[in-house]
């Protein structure tokens, strides 16, 4: 059960659905309400396909080109903690990808599954969450079922964007994306600490 929730917590954090939710508000201005509805779930849906896949392939990937897993872990660390950084210290989330907004017919996918969903923080995340040696199949499963839970939460957020917007505005998106930034500086600074570990044969 604590691992279920471990996993929820830091999906939830790299995922960052709040933070999504201004971005949903300012790129799909001007939409009627059933374009934005159908906008929200080609998203999500989309992240979903995006993070599936790194979670079924990632791993074979690295074996195909012959990438040890704690070398990507380390790797996947470190990136993991320049991104929290940038969520704290750098422009917010919203504020960031608000100004990426090129396309607007194109939305769905970008900026709004990615990156804004689907990061890179949470394609490596998943990847890390299903490593074959040290997950059973059935643990992956949950990892699975978790962030499927995280994408729906996503969903219900943009679907009531207007309503969550008002209710914390844009400042208090900024400052929980801030926060989930600083969670995840920790998960990072445990990846890279893990697979030099796992590097150097010192697991205990």
């Amino acid at each position: 059960m604590i691992e279920l929730v471990s996993t929820f917590i830091f999906l939830f954090a790299v995922i960052d659905p709040i933070g999504s939710v201004p971005v949903f508000i300012a790129v799909t201005d001007g939409l009627s309400e059933k374009e934005k509805r159908t906008t929200a779930f080609k998203a999500v849906l989309v992240s979903y396909g995006v993070l599936q896949f790194f979670i079924i392939a990632g791993e074979l990937i690295l074996d195909a080109i012959e990438v040890p897993l704690p070398a990507f872990q380390i790797a996947g660390g470190i990136v993991l903690f320049l991104f929290a950084l940038t969520m704290i210290f750098g422009d917010s989330k919203p504020d960031e990808e608000i100004k990426s907004v090129k396309d607007p017919n194109e939305i769905a996918i970008y900026p709004m599954a990615m990156p804004s969903i689907a990061s890179p923080g949470a394609m490596l995340a998943v990847v890390l969450l299903t490593k074959n040696a040290e997950y059973s199949i059935f643990e992956q499963v949950q990892s699975s079922l978790v962030m499927v839970v995280v994408l729906a939460i996503v969903l219900i957020l943009l679907l009531l964007s207007t309503k969550v917007h008002k209710l914390i505005g844009s400042a208090g998106a900024s400052i929980i994306s801030r926060v989930m930034g600083l969670i995840l500086t920790a998960v990072a600074a445990d990846n890279i600490i893990m697979g030099i570990k796992e590097s150097f044969g010192l697991m205990m």
